[in-house]
């Protein structure tokens, strides 16, 4: 689409008489005739408002020769003697008559005022680096000493120390639990039970449970199920964006010697625009399903009787526990040590639990014994001393 380009000048603000709203084609304050200058910010024009919507500045363009031969003169560039603002493509100082310089990065940097013309410009002064500004640390310190504090408590209960102890009891328990292959009845659906009659253990094993007498089976529902009821359609608005024309949208450059230049251009505007949306979709509804649901009699394995013996430095053995044909056993054992040492606040007593008899019975009252015990006086590792 065609571009639109206008001129929109800018105004600065004099800092040696406070003067407003000069006009950016003066290169001096038309009150006290001091020279506009790069610093102090006396080259930040203002070039007034813009529409919030299409970005167009609300400032008339400028429409008379002069000024639009001076907007395109290209950048101002300041004097580095007198600090004097000039034209872009003036070839001379309009202060002091300094030629111009011709390496762009020394057009917009003010220098100071030589002593005499023949002498080249004296090097700056190194400015003073600014002081280093301070972070806040809020919390930070606090949360970094409790860290420390915390890696230094768990290296400290980390470090261990070796004492002497002795095993001053051993103790023992077994039990043996005798379960009986026993007739039950239990319930399930008709359709999953397996018809069978059972087998009977040998030996604790082997052993079938069967199913046998189905009986009592009575209509129940055993859940639901979802099932298609045809279709139905679905409407709903929806929205979505259309071209609805143009509209104007406008950007601006700041130019460097007091005008900005503005371009604009129709661009396609886009509107919304509410319209139905239909689709077909199926309709279910939810059906019960129905099941016939029976008592059978089957077997199952249950508790039937327990036999318990304990006992301390002495050999481990089993309880005796009859048993019949459709029986099983089951056992459990454990096994403690005690073991006594001198801890840091007074005698303390550690507890080992061997895993099976061969390592319970390494173990003797009166055996002496060196443990690694860590600084929270958790014990750590223990050993038989020969």
């Amino acid at each position: 689409m065609a571009k639109r380009t206008r001129i929109i000048e800018g105004t600065w603000a004099c800092t040696s008489c406070q003067s407003q709203g000069i006009l950016g084609r003066h290169k001096k304050c038309p009150q006290c005739g001091n020279p506009r200058e790069q610093t102090g910010g006396e080259s930040d024009f203002d070039f007034g408002e813009v529409d919030p919507v299409t970005g167009k500045s609300r400032r008339e363009g400028v429409t008379d020769a002069p000024a639009l031969e001076l907007a395109g003169a290209g950048e101002d560039w300041f004097c580095p003697y007198c600090q004097a603002a000039n034209r872009g493509d003036a070839p001379r100082c309009r202060g002091c008559n300094a030629q111009a310089p011709t390496q762009p990065s020394e057009r917009r940097r003010p220098r100071e005022p030589q002593a005499a013309a023949a002498l080249p410009p004296e090097a700056p002064e190194p400015e003073e680096a600014p002081a280093p500004r301070r972070r806040r640390l809020g919390c930070m310190p606090v949360l970094l000493l409790l860290l420390a504090l915390y890696g230094g408590y768990r290296w400290w209960a980390g470090q261990t120390h070796e004492t002497r102890g002795e095993v001053v009891d051993v103790t023992w328990s077994r039990a043996v639990l005798r379960e009986t292959f026993a007739p039950v009845q239990r319930e399930g659906w008709e359709d999953a039970l397996r018809r069978q009659p059972p087998r009977m253990p040998v030996q604790g094993a082997g052993e079938v449970a069967g199913v046998q007498n189905v009986r009592d089976c009575v209509r129940r529902q055993r859940g639901t199920r979802r099932v298609a009821d045809g279709t139905e359609r679905v409407c709903r608005d929806r929205t979505r964006k259309v071209a609805c024309g143009t509209e104007e949208r406008c950007t601006r450059r700041d130019t460097g010697n007091g005008f900005a230049e503005e371009t604009c251009q129709d661009v396609t505007r886009y509107c919304s625009e509410t319209y139905e949306s239909c689709e077909n979709r199926t309709r279910y509804r939810e059906e019960p399903v129905w099941g016939r649901h029976c008592t059978y009699d089957t077997f199952a394995w249950a508790p039937a009787d327990r036999a318990e013996l304990s006992g301390r430095a002495d050999a481990p053995r089993w309880p005796a526990l009859a048993t019949g044909p459709r029986d099983r056993l089951r056992r459990e054992e454990s096994y403690q040590v005690s073991v006594r040492f001198e801890g840091k606040k007074g005698p303390a007593t550690h507890v080992l639990e061997p895993r099976g008899e061969a390592e319970f019975k390494r173990w003797k009252v009166g055996d002496r014994v060196r443990l690694t015990v860590t600084n929270r006086g958790s014990v750590a590792k223990v050993e038989r001393v020969p």
